[in-house]
């Protein structure tokens, strides 16, 4: 027997190698591999990079390492190791989702919008599966552009609200709204207060989110057309191109009013008789005319108001409000 690649201590040779020292060598080198792969994947993820050239990379890399391991020792000479099915990609990562883009693609169009139907509640609920309690909804699939308050006055407007839920909830969901809906109720039988109930809407509305957007509709108006977007522009936008009928502006503050074109503008108005303590105010135009002078101290900066009941349903946020005297 040849022991020529053995030598004895005593006899004055050279130590003998110690059996699997080199796979010990190959695993220590796989151990630092892997741990450089964690790193650089954390560095990559924090910088916002596109991982999928970098797993490219270490893929190659680590079938061009393997083939070299067993080039050299052989299979014979490697532990068995079973293959991991576990997704290391940390779990928030798979929910970082982008901006929606700013034109929704799931927007149809004009719609038909029929009130001679009656429309029940749970019917409603049935057909917005996504919407969250108090009629909350964002987007999965994107990052909403804007938080959007949809504030409506309200009293004894129930037919109608069921109309304008059926019709508006899904426009506004393909819309890609983050948004919620507040009805604002005047308690009692004194004079409609619009107005007021829709600042009482913008203040109640921040208590529950940070919205940084707010659309105030009827409980009347309902949109014919999806591309009509319930969401904020640059300057003051009147939704509702197709029912303005006294072509006002607003410039006290330096600003315009933006507008739809008058096809995508197209709303539709449920007929009804004027409501009980609802007439116009005989000094509205001269209100008007002295809103120059009034509106840094009349409005929110001066509201009082009382919360009644504030009630959180499928479909929306019902806050029940005595807006005192007119």
């Amino acid at each position: 027997m040849t022991l020529g690649s053995m030598k004895d201590p005593q006899l004055g040779g050279s130590p003998a190698a110690l059996p699997g020292a080199s796979l010990q060598k190959a695993c220590k080198f796989l151990v630092l591999f892997c741990a450089l792969h964690l790193c650089v994947t954390l560095v990559y993820y924090m910088s916002g990079w596109d991982l999928r050239i970098f797993h490219y990379f270490v893929e190659n890399q680590q079938h061009q390492a393997s083939s070299l391991i067993n080039s050299t020792y052989g299979d014979d000479m490697l532990p068995s190791v079973v293959p991991s099915t576990t997704d290391v990609t940390p779990a928030h990562t798979k929910d970082i989702v982008g901006n929606c883009a700013e034109t929704s693609p799931l927007l149809v169009g004009p719609l038909r919008v029929e009130f001679n139907i009656p429309v029940e509640i749970n019917e409603i609920i049935k057909a917005n599966p996504s919407l969250m309690e108090g009629g909350r909804y964002k987007p999965s699939e994107c990052k909403a552009l804007q938080k959007v308050a949809i504030i409506i006055p309200f009293r004894k407007r129930e037919s109608h609200l069921n109309y304008w839920l059926y019709y508006m909830h899904p426009v506004l969901q393909r819309q890609q709204l983050d948004y919620g809906v507040y009805i604002i109720n005047q308690d009692g039988s004194n004079t409609f207060n619009r107005a007021k109930l829709l600042n009482i809407g913008y203040m109640e509305a921040l208590k529950d989110y940070d919205y940084d957007c707010f659309v105030f509709s009827d409980v009347d108006i309902v949109a014919m057309d999806d591309r009509n977007i319930y969401r904020c522009f640059s300057q003051p936008r009147h939704i509702s191109v197709a029912l303005d009928k006294f072509g006002f502006g607003i410039a006290s503050k330096g600003m315009s009013i933006s507008r739809p074109d008058s096809v995508t503008g197209k709303c539709r108005m449920i007929h009804h008789n004027r409501d009980d303590k609802n007439d116009p105010n005989p000094k509205r135009f001269d209100l008007i005319a002295r809103t120059r002078q009034t509106m840094n101290t009349d409005g929110i900066n001066s509201l009082s108001y009382n919360v009644l009941r504030r009630e959180n349903f499928p479909l929306y946020v019902k806050i029940t409000v005595d807006v005192g005297n007119p």
